[in-house]
């Protein structure tokens, strides 16, 4: 799930030039996992505290602005991440976060989309609840 959150992370940064043009140069990489980082532990988080999975994917379905409890959640770690890691200008991180509601747009239209099997609800399940049943036939064979 990381690999596919950075590729995200990637494509929608460098084609911001809002936000790709104030990344200095040689960071872009670096700021890019971190990004993804933020991102995918925020998801990690916001699943354990949105209900599991269904609750998380239910959220960033809903709608997702700036202010909303998922962006927020995301937003804080990676705002102070990118300034103590790289130390990033508040003009270049509020551009970044900024960018935060689109990411994660593009990440539950990915999970959601049927034609495409690279994200599926049981996959980010599996990878962020681990120990957990993403879903489907093995979290309900797993509750009797």
């Amino acid at each position: 799930m990381f690999d596919q959150i950075l590729q995200m992370v990637k494509d929608h940064l460098q084609s911001n030039p809002q936000v790709a043009g104030t990344i200095p140069h040689g960071q872009a990489d670096a700021v890019h996992e971190e990004v993804a980082s933020q991102i995918t532990n925020g998801l990690k988080t916001q699943a354990a505290t949105q209900g599991g999975i269904g609750g998380l994917l239910s959220s960033l379905q809903g709608g997702l602005t700036s202010g909303s409890p998922v962006t927020n959640a995301i937003e804080g770690g990676l705002v102070g991440s990118l300034v103590s890691k790289f130390g990033l200008s508040p003009a270049i991180t509020g551009a970044i976060a900024a960018s935060l509601p689109g990411l994660l747009q593009k990440f539950a239209h990915k999970v959601n989309d049927p034609n495409d099997s690279s994200l599926t609800p049981e996959s980010i399940g599996r990878d962020l609840l681990p120990g957990k049943s993403g879903g489907g036939l093995g979290s309900i064979l797993g509750n009797l």
